[in-house]
Formats: C-alpha cells, structure tokens, sequence
C-alpha cells in the first residue's frame, strides 16, 4: 500500500508502453493508488511525443536534425570535422574545395535533462480522460517549445551546445528583400559541400515566407522551414541540418507527480526528458541577421 508520504517508481511494462505519455501515466496512477509521489518511465521521446505535430506541419528544431539513439549514461562519441583553412568559396576541383581541409577528430558529446513542470488543476487527478488529455496536448507541447530553446540556445549546465553558438558556423547580414535574403545564404550553405535543407525562422518571418509565396518555392527546393519563438525575429538559421549534427536520444523520458509541489501548494506534473547534441560540421551552419523590409 503506498502511504501518502511515500514516492512510487514505475517502469517497463507497468507503465503500458502501449499507449501515449499521457495513457502510459494515468494508467500507472491507477496501479499505484495512494496520495504519494509518481515518477514513471514513458516509452517515448516527451518532446516529439505532442500528438498534433501528426496533423499539421509545424515542425519543431528537432525535425531538421538527423537523430542517433545513444546509452543512457553518455558521453557519446561523434566525429567533428573543423576546417584547417577559412576557405568558404569553391573551386571546381576538389583541391580547391572548403571541405578539402576539413581535419576529422573524435570527439564526445554529452547529455543533459531537460524538465519542465506544469501546475495541475485541483480535482484533475480523478478524472482520468481529462489527465490524459492534459498530459498529451499541454505538458507535451511545453516540452517540446523547451527543446527548441536547447537546441538553439543550448542548456543551462552548458552541456549541450546551442546552433546558434556554435563555434566554426557562420554569420551573414543583410537588407535585402526577405527572398533575396534567404536565396542568397541558401547558396551560401552549399559552398562547405552541403545542401541547405532547412531553416529555423521565428513564427512572423514564417508567415511572411507564406504570404510571399517563398515558403511553397523552398518547399519545391526541398528546404523545410522550422518556426518557432525560441529565436528573434530579424534573426534565421539556415543550413544543411542533416549533415552538420546530430540530436543524441538516450531514451530516458519521465512523467512525475509531485505532491503539493507548485507555488501555490498545487500538484504539479513534471515531464523529463535526455538529450545530447553531436556537432560534426559546424561550417554547414549560417546564422541570417535580417535588417530588410516587406512591407
């Protein structure tokens, strides 16, 4: 019997891998009983687990990246390839290429917890549609905006890198028209010997891209545009995502319940979830600062 002090741990089956993180929770809180701390493992990655990014193409950061499942415990080893010259422009032989100095190294890449927490509403836990429901729609998606966050701005251990510090990438501004702007430092991406296969672009300059019809023409060149609030406005990331890094899941996601843990003596659920990032060609990598105007 769990008293009501106490803190139960469910994994594995018990926690029914079977359904989403908000099914595999609620069906773990229904076992336990008891008015104590839940922590409960979840057979999926939090953070890429919010049931709409299914039926509408909003895509996260994480949806650019090449992804690589990793050991719980990391580091996790990658191979990173500086250039030895500052050579961006291409010749039209090898030799004269920007990645014909490129001096591959091992390095090791390491891991840090993510974890957000989000208030309950009173009597919620005894309404186990509403809990599931909760979970899946709004604790996810807070997991996921925070993920962004890490992935461009890095953690706050300093454990995992942000894309937009990244030593070795590169900046460009311009005050050009928004088109000619992102066109130009899309042939930029190319010239390191990648392909500029997507951008990360704040939700008003996304919109934008839609109103002018760019956003259907870079669809066309296979470019996938990520939105999201996590980056400025007048700033856009452009790059060959694929190939510059790599996103490292452990496989290590959580759901908690705490107790009376929120400001307001609230219950609170807390998601958690593991990540590292491999940088291999940072190079690949520019950073847009956009000084131009549309309107």
């Amino acid at each position: 019997m769990t008293t009501p002090d106490a803190s139960t741990t469910i994994t594995g089956d018990a926690a029914d891998s079977r359904g989403t993180p908000g099914q595999q929770f609620v069906a773990a809180l229904a076992q336990a009983g008891g008015s104590g701390d839940l922590t409960v493992a979840i057979d999926a990655h939090l953070p890429g687990a919010f049931p709409l990014f299914a039926s509408r193409p909003r895509y996260p950061v994480r949806h650019l990246l090449n992804t690589a499942s990793v050991d719980a415990d990391g580091p996790a080893a990658y191979v990173y390839e500086p250039s030895a010259q500052r050579r961006e422009d291409s010749g039209t032989t090898y030799d004269a290429t920007p990645e014909a100095t490129f001096l591959p190294e091992l390095r090791e890449a390491e891991l840090s917890d993510l974890t957000v927490s989000v208030s309950l509403p009173p009597t919620i836990l005894d309404r186990a549609a509403l809990l599931t429901a909760f979970i899946d729609r709004r604790v996810l998606v807070r997991t996921a905006t925070m993920e962004n966050q890490v992935l461009l701005r890095g953690s706050e251990d300093g454990k995992v890198p942000g894309l937009l510090a990244l030593p070795g990438m590169r900046r460009r501004s311009s005050e050009r028209s928004l088109d000619e702007a992102v066109t130009a430092v899309a042939f930029e991406v190319e010239e390191t010997g990648g392909s500029c296969d997507g951008i990360v672009a704040h939700p008003a300059v996304y919109w934008e891209m839609v109103r002018q019809g760019l956003l259907a023409r870079l669809g066309v060149a296979g470019v996938v545009v990520s939105r999201t609030r996590m980056i400025a406005r007048n700033t856009m990331l452009l790059g060959d995502f694929q190939a510059a890094v790599t996103l490292l899941l452990p496989h290590v996601n959580e759901l908690s319940l705490r107790r009376r843990a929120g400001a307001r003596g609230e219950d609170v659920i807390q998601a958690r979830t593991r990540l590292g990032l491999a940088v291999h060609v940072p190079q690949h990598l520019i950073e847009l600062t956009w000084n131009g105007s549309d309107s």
